[in-house]
């Protein structure tokens, strides 16, 4: 078989499989579709999905993130009483400590370049856990919300919505837990000043393994409830459609009439982990702009129960750098 015979019947096989695998369609074929009559069929599957939920497997995991996160608000509340929260008074920065930092990355309210100083002012539990809010569905497979609709349905945590779409609360116990009731369980049982260092370490414990149990259970979740979140706001919406309520780009995105744009939601996305500068033993009491290269990093939680005493998981040891050197004086 000569060269040119060897390439020719190369070139036609590979035709041949690509047939095979794949097939065309003429201009003309979608003209004879008729989506009118698809529609009752293509609605009637959406029903009939709705039947496979919740996942009985699942149900014990939406209970013990709801047990999570309600240890972890009650923790987090206490340990704030002990340790204070500076939160910039100009931008979403938050340290874990009384004075704040000197480190320059404050860009104010209108995004300007971070070369600025902070001003601090004190912090709060919302500064430490990021609320996330979602439409409360009447049930899982609704029609989509429209924008004229948008007051029709309360707001309640995106992670509680989850949960209940899981099969975590009954028919009629998630209308008690609105979000009133949910911003009621970050207060303390007890004071933090009628207890002892040892006490205090034991909250941080229990806190840390609830901000891991909650951010599992939720990535658990995420595998088989359909979630979404927009690319330009993070407007979350848990559903198998994001929600037609135009309430993205009030400032910046208006030429899309504030039209989300969805896509699908990661455990970061419901569970905001707040990144705070992480000061270690070795670092200067005051963290100065000068040494910004050589401080570690830490999520706000994490930042506050290692302060109380206990230990950060291992995964974290990279992001604080812990056995990294301090900037030279």
């Amino acid at each position: 078989m000569g060269y040119k015979t060897f390439e020719l019947w190369s070139s036609r096989k590979m035709v041949f499989s690509v047939n095979r695998c794949c097939r065309f369609y003429s201009s003309g074929s979608w003209n004879r579709i008729d989506f009118k009559k698809l529609r009752p069929m293509i609605l009637k599957r959406i029903e009939n999905r709705a039947k496979d939920y919740p996942v009985k497997a699942m149900v014990p995991v939406a209970q013990e993130v709801i047990k999570a996160r309600t240890t972890l608000y009650q923790g987090v509340s206490t340990l704030i009483q002990r340790f204070p929260i500076s939160a910039c008074k100009h931008c979403s920065e938050v340290y874990v400590g009384e004075s704040g930092h000197l480190i320059r990355t404050c860009g104010g309210f209108r995004r300007r370049p971070k070369v600025h100083i902070h001003e601090w002012i004190n912090g709060g539990l919302k500064d430490i856990l990021v609320p996330v809010e979602a439409f409360h569905l009447r049930n899982m497979f609704q029609k989509v919300i429209e924008h004229n609709q948008r007051f029709d349905y309360d707001r309640i945590p995106a992670v509680v919505e989850l949960c209940w779409q899981a099969g975590a609360f009954g028919s009629d116990e998630i209308q008690c837990f609105d979000s009133c009731k949910v911003d009621g369980i970050a207060d303390p049982a007890v004071g933090s000043d009628s207890l002892s260092a040892y006490d205090i370490s034991l909250i941080a414990v229990e806190t840390l393994k609830a901000w891991e149990s909650l951010r599992s259970g939720v990535e658990k979740l995420l595998l088989v409830y359909p979630t979404k979140v927009c690319e330009h706001c993070s407007e979350v919406h848990v559903g198998p459609s994001g929600h037609r309520a135009r309430l993205c780009g009030v400032f910046k995105y208006e030429s899309w009439r504030g039209k989300h744009f969805w896509r699908k939601a990661k455990v970061d996305d419901l569970v905001r982990p707040k990144i705070v500068w992480y000061r270690r033993p070795q670092d200067p009491p005051l963290l100065n702009n000068e040494g910004r290269d050589y401080y570690g990093h830490a999520p706000a939680v994490v930042d506050l129960c290692t302060k109380a005493g206990a230990i950060a998981p291992a995964k974290y040891h990279c992001m604080m750098k812990l056995e990294g050197l301090t900037a030279p004086t």
